[in-house]
């Protein structure tokens, strides 16, 4: 069944002047043409709402009508959508689209750029990238191949064809490279060495970490490095080789101000299995409850450590 065509017309409309309204394409407005021009609706055929005891399926091709302008509304609103979810845990999801916005303009691409995803969900960010630089210059991954075949008809559907492969997303993709940028949407405990390989000297990593997102820049097959930027990020962690085991903060006896701290919530899971919590809390005071761009990241060789303020120390912890 087609939307109605005034109401997608009016949501459309509205998502986009939502985003811009946050001043995030004010250095590069060629963004705001690729979000007014993918359909995001038909990356989310249907997807979950949470509700008392689970959740509600929402979808395009629903009899009633109401529920199916439900479906719409909510597919161009500003928020996260679950787009899989197996025994009531979240397996991938369309990410808020104003943090997407976020996240492309700091991947800060630049014509002829070649970018590698990790992460496929629904192909929504990949047909962005198509969109500005070309189905050939993007490449997509992801472990689950349910996911890739129906990112594949997204894409297809929208008319973008960009790369989409299936595989585990912390082995890059090396058949297709190399890359300018690599961008991930998924959560990663560290950054993969396979990465920086499969990288052109001076490309831009940018990842989610911890509850922040880290931008590295990439000076050869060894080396990275760079510092968090001040937005948050929460995503479904990454799955396959470099996936992360959750860390039990033990977290008993902490001030509740702290811990209702977002900042402080960031040094928690940076630090995990470095510190205790009790050390991170006594840091975090000690240095005047640090913002997240106080922190970053360094890969050399074997070796990669987050850090504060300086990468040679005297705060630093093995990732």
């Amino acid at each position: 069944m087609e939307p109605d065509p005034v109401l997608l017309a009016e949501v459309r409309a509205g998502l986009v002047r939502e985003i811009e309204a946050s001043g995030v394409w004010r250095n590069d407005p060629a963004w705001r043409a690729a979000f007014a021009a993918v359909p995001r609706h038909l990356f989310v055929p249907y997807y979950y709402v949470g509700v008392s005891g689970g959740y509600e399926r929402l979808w395009r091709e629903d009899p009633d009508d109401g529920r199916r302008t439900r479906w719409l509304r909510g597919a161009y609103t500003d928020a996260p959508l679950a787009t899989r979810v197996r025994d009531g845990d979240l397996l991938s999801s369309s990410s808020q689209p104003s943090l997407m916005a976020k996240m492309l303009n700091e991947l800060d691409v630049r014509p002829g750029d070649r970018v590698l995803e990790i992460g496929a969900g629904t192909g929504y960010n990949a047909a962005l990238l198509a969109h500005r630089l070309g189905d050939d210059h993007v490449t997509t991954i992801d472990l689950d191949p349910e996911i890739t075949e129906s990112a594949r008809q997204h894409l297809a559907a929208a008319g973008y064809r960009p790369a989409v492969m299936t595989g585990d997303g912390a082995a890059g993709c090396p058949e297709r490279a190399p890359y300018d940028r690599i961008i991930a949407t998924c959560t990663l405990g560290s950054v993969p060495r396979a990465w920086l390989a499969q990288c052109r000297p001076g490309a831009r990593i940018l990842a989610p970490l911890a509850t922040g997102l880290i931008a590295l820049t990439v000076r050869d097959a060894e080396h990275a490095e760079g510092r968090f930027l001040h937005t948050p990020a929460y995503f479904v962690p990454l799955r396959g080789g470099d996936a992360r085991t959750p860390y039990d903060h033990h977290i008993g006896g902490l001030p509740r101000g702290a811990l209702q701290s977002e900042l402080f919530r960031f040094l928690l899971e940076l630090t995990a299995g470095s510190l205790d919590p009790h050390e991170a809390l006594a840091l975090w005071q000690r240095e005047g409850r640090p913002v997240r761009e106080r922190f970053g990241v360094t890969t050399s060789g074997p070796y990669e450590w987050a850090w504060l303020d300086d990468p040679e120390g005297p705060y630093v912890w093995p990732l």
